[in-house]
């Protein structure tokens, strides 16, 4: 098959790391797979291997004319036998240019469930809704969690055409590594005599970090062994550090920024929090999982059933209910009570088992045209 895969851009973040994952793996089973982006230079980009990049130029939000014509050229010059679409943009223009590729099938990617879109501005919310308006063109729509296709079916997506596809962790990058673990908690000054309490997201409204940062310092509070980091970067960083500082984290919570190794990253954990408010399939859970770093995390998308009885779930928004989550995990790691976090991404989230589902889907298998 000739598979283009639309997608914004290649930064870093889960959705864009399974484009990555599995271009490379669909080019490597024989398939000619070129990856269109609207924005270049993302740190991912360099990670593809034996697949072809079209950099479609996109000069910010309000360049359409120039964009589309670009689009519409690059499609017709690679003839993919199906586009691929990743996150809401790519989803609508796929949808709308459609008439123009035809007798190209169309696939989208669903990534999320239960946003709370009143965090966000006009122009994300009428995408949205604009997006489930347009979802009876796809042929098919493959959702990476149970938890996405009941609440994308909710917006109004057609049920026969939505099909289930968790994400694959590759267990083969994130695995277990001592040295990368004392070199980033050394870098964090980090001890051994202390549980760091690791955050990795984008700092964006669906990350609730807020609730994060609250709950740090209740479990602080009756925990003096308790470090915690955030990884990410985001608009609200400025905000959420007087947050932090307003709740005396300062001496007890390192901001980490962007990084580019999360293999690393993960490995520097004891434990792992996730206190979104709305998610899909949280790659974040699987990769630190594969490193045999235990969860807390809340009941968003499909977290409780990456961690099972691995890890702790607690509701969203709830501060008081995760740092209780985050003490309990910490009394486990200390009674050595963990095990079998990194067997469960191996037997249920592989690479190859999301790959050959994708395919399935991509060669026509459950879409209708």
């Amino acid at each position: 098959m000739r598979i283009l895969l639309l997608a914004p851009s290649l930064e870093a973040g889960g959705a864009e790391r399974q484009v990555v994952v599995l271009a490379n793996a669909l080019a490597a089973r024989g398939h000619r797979v070129a990856v269109a982006l609207h924005y270049p230079g993302g740190v991912l980009e360099r990670e593809l291997a034996g697949v072809e990049r079209i950099q479609l130029g996109k000069g910010g939000r309000w360049d359409f004319g120039g964009f589309l014509v670009r689009l519409v050229r690059a499609v017709r010059g690679f003839a993919p036998d199906v586009v691929y679409s990743f996150l809401g943009t790519p989803n609508i223009l796929s949808a709308l240019l459609l008439p123009l590729f035809k007798p190209t099938r169309l696939v989208w990617a669903v990534r999320a469930s239960n946003m709370d879109m009143a965090r966000y501005g006009r122009v994300a919310r009428f995408a949205y809704w604009f997006e489930a308006r347009l979802s009876p063109v796809a042929d098919a729509v493959i959702v990476n969690s149970r938890a996405g296709r009941e609440h994308a079916q909710g917006r109004g997506f057609p049920a026969e055409t939505m099909v289930v596809v968790p994400n694959g962790i590759d267990t083969g990058r994130f695995r277990p590594d001592k040295e990368a673990r004392q070199t980033v908690r050394r870098e964090w000054g980090v001890g051994p005599e202390h549980v760091l309490v690791g955050l990795m997201a984008r700092l964006d409204p669906m990350k609730d970090i807020p609730t994060f940062l609250k709950a740090a310092s209740l479990a602080a509070r009756k925990d003096e062994t308790l470090r915690f980091v955030c990884v990410g970067a985001g608009l609200l960083e400025g905000e959420l550090r007087i947050l932090a500082a307003s709740l005396k984290l300062d001496d007890r919570l390192v901001w980490a920024g962007f990084r580019a190794d999360a293999e690393r990253v993960c490995n520097g954990f004891d434990l792992c929090c996730l206190s979104s408010s709305g998610e899909g399939f949280p790659n974040v859970l699987g990769e630190a999982m594969a490193c045999g770093v235990p969860c807390v995390t809340t009941d968003v998308g499909d977290a409780a059933l990456i961690v099972g009885e691995t890890g702790v779930v607690v509701p969203p928004g709830d501060a008081e209910a995760l740092a209780e989550g985050i003490l309990t995990m910490a009394g486990r790691i200390r009674r050595g009570e963990v095990s079998g976090v990194r067997e469960r991404i191996e037997q249920r989230f592989s690479v190859d088992a999301m790959v050959d589902a994708t395919e399935k889907v991509l060669e026509k298998k459950g879409c209708r045209g």
